[in-house]
């Protein structure tokens, strides 16, 4: 039996402050504010329970906000009390995830407008296929370290056409 492909819900980003990840997050990338920040703390409520399941017991409280894409894709920020950020934020042979994409026909505009907010382009924008279709991509960081890509078509249609030769 072939399994049926799910839909993309969200995505889960620890950062050091919240209200700074809510602005750039917002008004860099444009994403929609869901559920502005809030406090999450260990009690019997179900969020208590919730990261109590997830996070053990004695996680105390959290800070988080939800975030949307214009496709629906929910971005969901979290500040944690002792947070740090990691030896090494592209840590790509470690198993899990290690960046997220977003698409913009504009990739160089966009990259830009990251690194005016405290972001960082990781490379140049390179062209998937030179001189033959204009899918083009760059990766870059947010003002926090998180990696991630822009992509300037969407994932189908970039990986559709075949191999990289």
């Amino acid at each position: 039996m072939t399994a049926t492909p799910r839909s993309f819900s969200h995505i889960g980003l620890s950062v050091p402050d919240l209200e700074a990840a809510v602005t750039f997050y917002s008004e860099v990338l444009g994403f929609y504010v869901v559920m502005s920040p809030s406090v999450a703390v260990e009690d019997d409520s179900a969020i208590g329970a919730m990261c109590t399941d997830v996070f053990g017991p004695g996680w105390g409280s959290l800070r988080i906000a939800h975030l949307a894409t214009a496709d629906g894709i929910g971005i969901e920020i979290f500040e944690f009390p002792g947070n740090y950020a990691p030896e090494d934020n592209l840590e790509h042979r470690r198993h899990g995830t290690f960046h997220f994409a977003v698409q913009d026909p504009d990739v160089e505009g966009l990259a830009q407008r990251i690194v005016e907010a405290g972001g960082r382009q990781r490379m140049p924008v390179r062209n998937y296929f030179p001189g033959t279709k204009p899918y083009r991509m760059v990766y870059v960081e947010d003002p926090f370290g998180i990696v991630f890509e822009i992509y300037s078509h969407s994932y189908e249609l970039t990986y559709s056409a075949g191999a990289y030769a």
